[in-house]
């Protein structure tokens, strides 16, 4: 008797549970805590966002950084006129094919945008394991040919950039102060924010100093899955910088990992194409409101 009053009872806990078992996994991105997504106007009206459209050209120019000439790719809307500037940093992969898609969806927003080649302009190999601290001093001086283009509106610019250069442009900002006037926002995907050369437990533990000197509004994306240890640094980073008072968000896209703005199309999903277009806007919006005061 005890032992089948014992079954009825298990048989009815699973049910209860199985009965309230939603299928999907409740979980709350930082992003919802303040509701960044919320739109009142698609919400109430049915409005949907619509971005700027540009067609593009790109023109291969150089400039001179220390005793290193730096090759670099500047990508501006066809339509003559002046556009608000923008820097784009790559990360360890280098330019290529595959990660020149972004700075051109930057152009094709409306922005003049210069993506410096930093290790090619050094003979640096792709892919480096350890970081040479020149090429942060190579992504300042970008900055500043940035501000020298012809056809850009203003006196302040915008850094995007991914991986790597998440490191690059920090230290370009804070290291070489171009924080100071010149530079209006920080926009990076998945960065890397530890010094490279700094042994592992820091790369997962901790994140670079440079954040807390960082002051410029800042925004940064990465997905949910992402595969290496830097999620830490990245979360840990932004509360810091929150914490003291800065304009700091992070989005996290759920269902999504690691370089979901440029997987080539053979292993793409339909959840990276969704957080790439979301993540383009995004930065869209973001720079134009930091450029536009």
């Amino acid at each position: 008797m005890t032992r089948t009053v014992a079954i009825i009872i298990l048989l009815v806990s699973a049910l209860h549970v199985y009965a309230s078992h939603e299928p999907w996994v409740k979980t709350e991105y930082p992003q919802d805590k303040e509701k960044l997504w919320w739109d009142d106007d698609w919400w109430e009206n049915g409005k949907l966002d619509v971005p700027e459209n540009h067609e593009v050209t790109a023109e291969e120019i150089s400039y001179t950084s220390g005793d290193a000439d730096i090759p670099a790719y500047v990508f501006r809307p066809k339509k003559p006129g002046k556009y608000l500037p923008v820097l784009f940093q790559h990360g360890r992969r280098g330019l290529d094919d595959l990660t020149m898609l972004l700075p051109k969806r930057l152009a094709a927003r409306g922005f003049v945008v210069l993506a410096p080649d930093v290790w090619s302009g050094r003979f640096f190999d792709r892919y480096p394991m350890g970081h040479d601290y020149i090429s942060d001093q190579d992504v300042a001086r970008g900055i500043d040919k940035l501000l020298e283009l012809p056809g850009i509106k203003g006196n302040k610019a915008c850094a995007v950039s991914h991986t790597r250069g998440g490191y690059l442009t920090l230290r370009a900002l804070v290291t070489h102060k171009k924080q100071e006037g010149k530079i209006a926002c920080y926009v990076s995907y998945y960065p890397h924010w530890q010094d490279p050369n700094k042994p592992e437990p820091m790369q997962v533990y901790q994140y670079a100093p440079e954040i807390n000197d960082l002051v410029v509004p800042t925004l940064v994306f990465f997905g949910e899955h992402e595969q290496y240890q830097r999620l830490r640094p990245i979360m840990e980073g932004i509360n810091t910088l929150q914490e003291k008072g800065r304009n700091a968000q992070l989005i996290v896209y759920p269902g999504v990992g690691r370089g979901f703005d440029f997987r080539p199309p053979h292993v793409r999903t339909f959840a990276d194409d969704l957080a790439a277009k979301d993540a383009i806007r995004r930065t869209e919006l973001f720079i134009r409101s930091h450029l536009s005061q």
